[in-house]
């Protein structure tokens, strides 16, 4: 369910899912509390066919203590193209918190790390979607940031 809702946030913010797009590399590496877990893309679409692949099953799992920072390292696939870190989490009352996204648009940064603004915030969601940049119609004017892959890491809180 979660998901579902950044998918569609992410679409909101500016990306949006296209059949059309680029495949996605296979791979993103999340880092959090001393653990790593190699993500494969929840969906992914091809340019050229036109033909896009979901795995629901893909989304990693890390469990991580709240405050705890989760770096990202991406494949010079995505890096070299625009790209979005989504998180949700939520504060020491357990109350969701406003989606944190950033966009990277800077063609080479590799790396990037989620923090929260307080010690006691819990990560719940950090999500990775690749853009691409298209135009229906040729001209630069006319150019939309579309999505061609989205990876996802679901955070397990530590046992109480």
């Amino acid at each position: 369910m979660r998901r579902l809702r950044i998918l569609a946030l992410l679409a909101a913010g500016g990306f949006v899912v296209a059949g059309c797009a680029a495949p996605g590399p296979e791979e993103v590496t999340f880092f959090a509390d001393g653990k790593t877990v190699n993500v494969a893309p929840l969906a992914s679409c091809d340019i050229k066919s036109a033909q896009c692949t979901t795995r629901p099953d893909a989304a990693g799992k890390l469990r991580i203590r709240p405050g705890k920072p989760v770096q990202i390292s991406v494949p010079s696939a995505i890096a070299e193209t625009p790209w979005k870190v989504t998180v949700q989490y939520v504060n020491g009352k357990g109350e969701p918190q406003e989606l944190k996204q950033d966009i990277i648009t800077s063609l080479d940064r590799f790396a990037y790390t989620v923090t929260t603004p307080r010690p006691d915030d819990q990560i719940l969601v950090v999500e990775v979607a690749q853009a691409s940049v298209l135009s229906r119609t040729g001209r630069p004017e006319d150019a939309e940031a579309v999505t061609t892959a989205i990876w996802s890491l679901q955070v397990e809180p530590p046992a109480a």
